[in-house]
């Protein structure tokens, strides 16, 4: 029972340890991705101001809705340089999101006082050496020029913009070297006056998202794609689920170790209990019923494990949500404590894996009680 009990609650706090873990990251995620992006099919930029997308801006159920421009570029500081991707916004960008929980150091700060400010990756940062004490170095940003021709000087044939950062963000590599900047500086650096990369939107919360995708596709047609969450971090979300089984199925396989113990108990129990089955075989019992006695007991030691288990388990999980005891290191600055958070389904999967792995553990430790009976019936 102890080895069901353990098992179970082990289940129960890294599945909801899991959860935690995953709400988080997608909540950071969804801090740069909207809930759904229009993109075109065909090449990189399209027209934003065509009708439909000015009349799908003044949808009252839209929180926010950005125009985007970015593009790849050389970036410079000091003496270091790096590539990475620039990524203009518009100012709706800033709306109903949590940026400020991403920031690792400065302030998620686009503009102030009429002067535009970059915010910076994790990664961006690293590589270039960016120091956010010294305001006086802005950081350089080359991009070719559409009219390159075959200049005697190669400079000749970018575009050069300086810019201060304001602050260093810090997600996941596939963000993390990234550079947020005003809409208006990458048109300036780009120089491309109205034409976006994609239109990143969100809506207020109790939007059906499947329906409004499945509306606006209809409206758009074959031009453009339109993409939600899922679709916009495809391997995130595999990734997420891949750990999730796996982590599953690995303690799953714990599990069945501890339940099997109890067929070795309940075998014992039987050859200690030969007397006593007897006794109930000159009473009148018949196989079926020595045989539902031991599955029954079986049966009892699992669920008794299984509900004490999970209850420690919650325990230990809302302890862990209330106080943060386990820590994850002081060097994160987005998590300081392991998070939690429960799903209802985790409950029944746990319940309904240690019912099925108990059932046929209990079904082998009453068939070989039948084999007892008939061993006892020769000695008789």
């Amino acid at each position: 029972m102890l080895g069901v009990l353990v098992g179970s609650a082990a289940l129960i706090i890294i599945l909801s340890v899991f959860n935690g873990l995953e709400k988080v990251i997608l909540g950071l995620y969804s801090n740069f991705t909207p809930e759904l992006k229009i993109e075109p099919r065909l090449g990189k930029t399209f027209n934003p101001d065509e009708p439909y997308f000015q009349s799908l801006k003044k949808d009252p159920s839209i929180v926010s809705f950005t125009e985007v421009l970015q593009e790849r570029a050389l970036m410079k500081y000091a003496d270091r340089s790096f590539i990475g991707t620039v990524k203009g916004v518009s100012d709706d960008f800033l709306k109903g999101r949590q940026l400020d929980s991403t920031i690792q150091f400065g302030s998620f700060t686009l503009k102030d006082k009429g002067e535009d400010f970059a915010v910076i990756g994790a990664t961006v940062q690293g590589s270039l050496g960016v120091s956010l004490k010294n305001q006086f170095v802005p950081m350089q940003i080359f991009s070719p020029k559409r009219t390159a021709g075959n200049s005697t000087n190669p400079m000749n044939d970018f575009v050069l913009r300086s810019i201060l950062p304001s602050g260093v963000f810090g997600i996941q590599a596939d963000f993390d070297d990234i550079v947020i900047v005003p809409l208006e500086f990458t048109r300036d650096l780009l120089d491309e006056p109205n034409r976006v990369s994609s239109l990143d939107i969100n809506y207020k919360k109790g939007t059906d998202i499947d329906e409004v995708q499945e509306t606006i596709i209809e409206k758009i047609g074959d031009k453009y794609t339109v993409k939600n969450r899922k679709e916009q971090n495809t391997s995130l979300y595999k990734t997420i689920n891949f750990e999730r089984w796996s982590i599953f199925m690995i303690l799953t396989f714990v599990l069945i170790i501890a339940l099997f113990n109890i067929v070795g108990s309940l075998t014992m129990l039987v050859i200690d209990k030969r007397k006593d089955i007897a006794i109930l075989t000159s009473l009148g019992a018949d196989k079926s019923l020595i045989q539902r006695i031991f599955f029954f007991e079986g049966m009892m030691i699992s669920l008794a494990g299984c509900v004490v288990g999970l209850a420690i388990g919650t325990l230990v999980c809302l302890v862990q949500m209330q106080f943060g005891i386990i820590k994850m290191g002081s060097s994160l600055s987005v998590l300081d404590a392991y998070p939690v958070a429960f799903k209802l389904s985790d409950f029944g999967l746990v319940f309904l894996t240690v019912i099925g792995i108990a059932l046929i553990a209990s079904g082998i430790s009453a068939r070989l009680s039948v084999k007892q009976l008939d061993d006892i019936k020769k000695d008789l």
